[in-house]
């Protein structure tokens, strides 16, 4: 209501009633409602307190919950009837803006510590949640951290709306729920937006200014570098966010966390994933932005789809699929630009204290927090010394009446009534008036030995934590580590992890940094497509390609060889062929970028071509061959069968078709290596399994086609099988000397190439390795310019000296069976 003051106006009357009636100019009657009601909203709704961080609706909600024992241990109740209980009581204002108080404080992605247990629907960042008829809550085991002391005089309370009913004026809250939880409310002309943080780090820095008062921010600032966002993310620029612990003011950019990498199940084919949210933002609301800058503004480009995969299981899971020839990274910094996926927060620490609004920093909020905490602990010391005097004072009584217990059974026993009984123990013992009453309202059997043994252990027991509670109330130093000691409590039992992930530097420089150096399209530029020994697939990096693109990894790390080359562009298409004989078309540029170091022994990164084409079981990928330009005057693709057939297949693909055949294999046999043939002056090499070496001319070869099973390549014992097929050249000195080696899985020998004569096609060929005892066949062979080994996990294996030998025996290779292959061509 309105105050009336009798000296603004000097014209009075009275009505028929007989009230005073006075006039008032409307501009000053609504001037003074207008300035309480804005001071009854500051004051009263929508501003928080800086000690227990809390708005008075929530106060009153967490208080009505603990008064009727809604409590961590005991069931879930309706909202509604908390929602009746609190509006009756405590907070005369609507259901719907209690309830909605009340979901704020129990859900995971709006609080980092939630303060109500809820069962059932309480919405989400996109959606609301459901009525409160349908959900049930209770109090969280946090919040029990606020409101457990409040039975210890730790608070000062005052009256409810009608004064029927008491209510606490903060509560004692054990942690820094303002910081932890953060807070946001519009009040008239101003307004608070505090950004939440990690428990435990506000508590080491609170810890850290009980030890040290004159703390700076910077020495603050190590135990808090920043918010933490209980929906994770990436936050942009902490120079932004020292001045806002400096001054109270600032903003932050947030960022949603991804992962770029190709589509599960889509043969390579890239997608940026979104897998955290920026603080407030549902997935929902970035799905929406897109499709509006897709398909009305038009200022996105490059996206085929987006996928909300988001479940309780696997978390947030937002796939933004590119299209074909799209650079991600460049699409991403668009999403960024143009999309809630970036979001800035603005940091506004207006609060309460002693009932006036204030901006605090990070330090002033902390002392608050700290100065409340030491009165709360004050309180609460005295109090429990005060009840651990009463009853010492009682049981002191008791201890004196038991030294002469017979007469004071007969002095009451003689006594008139009660009050006779009383002032005669108060003259006969020295006893005052609550020991006399306690005396004689305690029963006789209560005054055995066996209790006065009880009274005398309890008698000490109370009075060393009478003296241990003085030591907190009469010294300083005591109080600062019975506050610090309890704040470590609390974050051994509820501190987790950080969530939010910093960025440090200026905002302006990080968010330059952080742009694409390069155009939303991959330019066609030539590259190389790699298969390794092991399976893995990758490329190098097209030249107009940024640099970070090249050091981004898809999947596994390993040190492996190179099993084929073939010479592409990151836009063309290469074939990728397999041991069924089968051919894939696979687009260049979903593949995993090779770094630019990896020139040696290191093939980082790769796909396994498993992802990239449909294997059957056994199947593997055993070689490439180029599509387009880069396959012209080629004779066509050279291949060589376990059973010793050899073809090389006229390069005429197919058009329309993504899959087809490159030979008919004969039953039980399979394709052990396939090489694309430059210009036919290479030399065809077969290894077999019981070491014998054929080479001969890719001459003698005439091409087939694509139905073709090839012709007789090495006659092959009983028994015998390829272990290995290649082309080769021995005109190309600047890829080093061709060589041969072989394994027998215990033993590995090296020898020159040229150590071996050339025979004709469907011929037996040479020795290649002598076998040691209990060596019975070659387990693994290659042949090749610059020769390295893997295990075949991947990891380095040193080869031996090149022996001149070709019928010599191996060097022992203590590591196992191992893959072969040359290292990474660079031209």
């Amino acid at each position: 209501m309105a105050r009336r003051k009798e000296n603004k106006v000097d014209l009075s009357s009275f009505d028929q009633a007989g009230a005073r009636v006075y006039d008032n100019p409307l501009v000053t009657e609504v001037s003074d409602s207008y300035l309480e009601y804005a001071f009854s909203v500051i004051h009263s709704r929508a501003l928080p307190d800086a000690r227990d961080g809390l708005k008075p609706v929530h106060r009153r909600i967490l208080w009505s919950m603990y008064e009727q024992g809604y409590r961590p241990d005991r069931g879930h109740v309706k909202s509604a009837r908390i929602v009746g209980d609190t509006m009756g009581k405590y907070h005369p204002h609507g259901d719907t803006a209690i309830y909605d108080a009340m979901v704020r404080l129990a859900q995971d992605f709006s609080l980092n510590v939630p303060l109500i247990d809820g069962h059932g629907n309480f919405g989400s960042p996109d959606d609301g949640p459901a009525a409160s008829r349908y959900t049930e809550a209770r109090m969280s085991r946090e919040a029990m951290l606020l409101v457990g002391e409040l039975g210890e005089d730790t608070v000062d309370v005052e009256p409810n709306y009608d004064g029927s009913l008491t209510q606490p004026t903060v509560l004692p809250a054990a942690f820094p729920n303002l910081l932890v939880n953060g807070a946001s409310g519009i009040a008239v002309g101003m307004a608070t937006n505090m950004i939440p943080h990690n428990l435990a780090e506000v508590v080491s820095a609170a810890r850290w200014l009980i030890n040290h008062p004159d703390a700076t921010l910077d020495k603050l600032m190590e135990f808090v570098p920043g918010p933490d966002l209980p929906t994770g993310g990436v936050l942009l620029g902490l120079d932004e966010v020292r001045r806002a612990y400096e001054t109270g003011r600032g903003v932050v950019r947030m960022r949603g966390k991804v992962e770029i990498g190709p589509i599960e199940g889509s043969r390579g084919r890239q997608a940026i994933t979104v897998v955290e949210l920026p603080y407030g933002v549902g997935a929902e609301k970035v799905i929406a932005a897109i499709t509006n800058e897709v398909t009305k503004t038009k200022r996105l480009t490059g996206i085929a789809d987006v996928k909300d995969l988001t479940d309780r299981e696997s978390g947030t899971r937002l796939v933004v699929e590119c299209k074909v020839g799209v650079n991600p990274q460049a699409l991403l910094a668009d999403l960024y630009r143009l999309t809630p996926l970036e979001q800035s927060f603005g940091v506004n620490n207006l609060v309460l204290v002693d009932g006036q609004p204030r901006t605090l920093g990070l330090k002033a909020l902390l002392e608050v927090f700290l100065a409340h905490r030491y009165e709360v602990v004050t309180r609460r010391t005295s109090y429990r010394r005060r009840k651990r005097q009463e009853r010492l004072h009682l049981v002191d009584g008791l201890l004196i009446a038991l030294l002469d217990i017979d007469e004071v059974v007969r002095l009451i026993r003689g006594s008139d009534d009660a009050q006779a009984a009383k002032d005669g123990l108060m003259s006969r013992f020295g006893l005052s008036d609550i020991q006399a009453t306690y005396i004689l309202d305690t029963p006789l059997r209560r005054l055995t030995k066996f209790d006065r043994i009880e009274l005398e252990a309890e008698q000490e027991r109370l009075r060393t934590e009478i003296a241990e509670l003085s030591k907190i109330l009469d010294d300083e130093r005591v109080l600062r580590k019975v506050v610090s000691d309890e704040l470590a409590a609390v974050v051994k039992q509820f501190s987790t992890e950080r969530r939010t992930t910093l960025v440090d530097g200026d905002l302006k420089e990080v968010l330059a940094a952080s742009a694409p150096a390069g155009p939303l399209e991959v330019a066609d530029d030539p590259c190389q497509v790699i298969l390794s020994a092991t399976g893995l697939v990758a490329r190098t990096a097209a030249e107009s390609e940024e640099s970070s693109e090249g050091r981004r990894r898809n999947g596994r790390v390993k040190h492996d060889t190179v099993r084929a080359i073939a010479h592409s562009t990151a836009r063309g298409r290469v074939l990728l062929l397999t041991s069924a004989g089968r051919a894939f078309k696979v687009d260049v540029l979903p593949l995993p970028v090779l770094p630019e170091q990896a020139g040696t022994v290191s093939l980082r990164g790769g796909m396994s071509a498993a992802e990239l084409v449909p294997l059957a079981a056994g199947e593997t990928v055993v070689g490439l061959a180029p599509l387009g330009g880069q396959a012209e005057g080629s004779p066509g693709l050279a291949l060589g069968t376990r059973q010793g057939a050899v073809k090389i297949c006229a390069p005429e693909w197919p058009v329309r078709s993504d899959e087809f055949e490159v030979i008919g294999l004969r039953d039980g046999d399979e394709v052990v290596g396939a090489t694309w043939l430059t210009d036919g002056t290479e030399t065809l090499t077969f290894v077999t399994s019981e070491a014998s070496l054929l080479r001969f001319p890719a001459g003698l070869v005439r091409p087939q086609g694509l139905k073709g099973g090839g012709m007789a390549g090495i006659n092959l014992p009983a028994g015998a099988r390829v272990a290995f097929f290649g082309a080769l050249r021995t005109d190309d000195p600047g890829h080093g000397e061709p060589m041969v080696v072989t394994s027998t899985g215990a033993t590995v020998k090296v020898t020159p190439f040229k150590s071996y004569p050339a025979k004709g096609r469907a011929t037996g060929g040479v020795r290649a390795h002598r076998f040691l005892k209990g060596e019975t066949d070659v387990a693994v062979a290659w042949v090749g310019p610059r020769p390295v080994g893997a295990t075949a996990t991947g990891d380095p294996v040193e080869l031996p000296a090149a022996d001149p030998r070709r019928d010599g025996s191996g060097f022992a290779v203590m590591l196992g069976p191992t893959v072969v292959g040359h290292l990474i061509e660079r031209d």
